[in-house]
């Protein structure tokens, strides 16, 4: 039975080493995706959400994400009907990223789903992993937030501008600051 390879361990959210040469060559055409989505911002929707559908893991129907936008890998990301991410998004999608129907995210907005040991002689071996995000449907999320590994927040939830949400959001809450609390 042979080893699983560094990318199969990412994707099951296991500790890898990110310098693999199959995850390298990933990120190498995701960059090159990028460059063209980027580049892409005077061509009409429905040829934008072509180019999304190109590299995204899932695309619901009119989703947008507004030009520049910027991913560790896309397949990993899953966007429902309607989602809106406005100028500026960061995701880094080591493993899922789930945002539901008609979520609207500001710009700016960091949804960080990396993650890397604690202990500095362990961080030193280069290993790191992932842990997903889901986001529900209906959600707000106001410019400048981070989303941190492994949260979920809950349909028709808001997160305010510039929070930082450590911990999962309960449907209809809202959460706000650094940490993000909710109100």
């Amino acid at each position: 039975m042979s080893e699983r390879t560094q990318k199969q361990r990412m994707l099951a959210g296991e500790p890898y080493h990110a310098g693999d040469p199959e995850i390298v060559a990933d990120q190498q055409a995701a960059a090159l995706w990028m460059a063209r989505y980027n580049a892409a911002s005077t061509l009409p929707p429905a040829q934008r959400e072509a180019l999304l559908r190109e590299r995204l893991g899932s695309v619901g129907m009119g989703s947008v994400i507004r030009p520049p936008f910027h991913c560790d890998y896309g397949y990993n990301i899953r966007l429902g009907s309607g989602a809106f991410l406005n100028f500026n998004c960061v995701i880094l999608d080591v493993v899922e990223v789930a945002i539901g129907d008609g979520t609207q995210i500001g710009p700016g907005v960091q949804i960080l789903t990396a993650d890397h040991p604690r202990d500095a002689a362990t961080r030193a071996t280069g290993l790191e992993w992932g842990r997903p995000i889901h986001i529900g449907r209906n959600v707000w999320i106001g410019g400048g937030a981070i989303i941190l590994p492994g949260v979920t927040i809950g349909d028709d939830a808001t997160i305010g501008a510039g929070s930082v949400v450590t911990r999962d959001v309960p449907a209809g809450a809202t959460a706000m600051g650094n940490p993000a609390r909710v109100r």
